[in-house]
């Protein structure tokens, strides 16, 4: 076995939401899941087939990011995940409606940060072993920080 290190595309000003599933209709109802969740959402999503023809399924209302989806799956060549790139909407928007899809069996990411993703590599195939979302910690919050976060909450019109 060896271990693989693959970085996703996220381009720029989009969001991405990284898990495993186990089905093919996995792409159909995600589509329709996020195509309902939030007006104005922009999206491209893609899923890889684990058996019988096992290709990169795809769907979405944006080219650009539908593409890059396409990429990443094929990067990553795991069987069974998806990745859905997001534009004009945060993950907090969709993701529970995304984890409630009944072939979603794991979320591994939800992010705008750079991500890593840690692959196990055998005969078979390709396993997601986890992810690293963004950087490490470089301290801790202070009184000013706080201010800021609670600020970037109202300006998002997450908090009144």
């Amino acid at each position: 076995m060896e271990l693989v290190v693959q970085r996703l595309e996220i381009p720029e000003g989009a969001n991405i939401i990284f898990g495993q599933a186990h089905f093919i209709k996995t792409v159909e109802d995600l589509y329709e899941i996020l195509i309902g969740a939030v007006p104005g959402i922009r999206f491209g999503l893609s899923f890889s087939e684990a058996s019988g023809d096992c290709l990169v399924r795809s769907a979405g209302n944006d080219p650009e990011l539908e593409a890059a989806a396409v990429r990443n799956t094929q990067n990553i060549a795991a069987g069974h995940t998806f990745n859905i790139l997001l534009k004009q909407a945060f993950p907090i928007n969709v993701l529970n409606a995304v984890q409630a899809c009944q072939e979603v069996c794991s979320i591994f990411c939800a992010t705008a940060n750079p991500v890593e993703v840690i692959l196990a590599q055998s005969e078979m195939g390709r396993g997601v072993l986890g992810v690293i979302d963004g950087f490490s910690p470089k301290g801790v919050e202070e009184e000013k920080d706080r201010g800021w976060r609670k600020d970037l909450l109202r300006k998002f019109a997450y908090k009144l």
